[in-house]
């Protein structure tokens, strides 16, 4: 798995632009997922390096391919139903998918806990942010409010690898950022996560203060 994070770092280095980062991402959110750090970190650092792409249009593309990917889940749920997704989960494409039954029963607890705001809050969230649709489009949610969730939630999460992306850059030379990437993903993945959550924090404690 790590050479694959490696070479597919490599190529996104190599080729990315708008176009892959919108197809990647909506691989990424689909059921065929692999880690958002090796394009959205990559795509930031070139950014940064180059000024060819523009961050604010990084952010973008992501999310939107975020969107387009978590509404193809979405949609299979929704009209395939429970039955049919379990047994996909329970497959060998399921599994090649890095997919299983545990993990889709994972992602329906958190959704059956927390109700909408899941579709938000578990886009964040690693092992659950790319199935979180599949238990939204079971519970068949209404499509609006989905839509906006996942767009916010893919939004944020977009834009902290962005940040990541961008401090890396004076920080580091192209040939350390890829072997990175693909030796700390995971931990990248939860740095983000506690960033979200200062942020968050700050944002509520403002509030009160206020």
């Amino acid at each position: 798995m790590e050479e694959f994070i490696l070479n597919l770092t490599q190529g996104a280095l190599d080729n990315l632009n708008y176009g892959w980062i919108i197809l990647f991402m909506t691989i990424e959110s689909s059921f065929i997922p692999f880690p958002s750090e090796v394009v959205m970190i990559p795509a930031a650092y070139m950014a940064a390096e180059s000024g060819e792409m523009s961050i604010l249009m990084i952010i973008i593309c992501g999310t939107l391919g975020a969107l387009m990917g978590a509404l193809i889940n979405y949609a299979l749920a929704y009209f395939l139903g429970r039955p049919i997704v379990y047994s996909f989960a329970n497959s060998r494409f399921g599994h090649m998918c890095l997919i299983d039954a545990e993990k889709v029963g994972k992602a329906e607890a958190y959704f059956d806990k927390h109700g909408a705001i899941s579709t938000l809050i578990g886009r964040m969230i690693p092992a659950i942010r790319q199935l979180i649709s599949i238990p939204a489009g079971l519970a068949k949610m209404n499509i609006l409010p989905f839509i906006l969730y996942t767009s916010l939630g893919a939004a944020i999460w977009n834009g902290i690898l962005v940040a990541i992306g961008y401090a890396f850059h004076s920080t580091m030379p192209k040939d350390e950022l890829i072997a990175t990437i693909s030796h700390y993903s995971h931990i990248i993945g939860y740095a983000a996560i506690a960033l979200v959550a200062c942020a968050l924090g700050y944002i509520i404690y403002k509030g009160i203060k206020k």
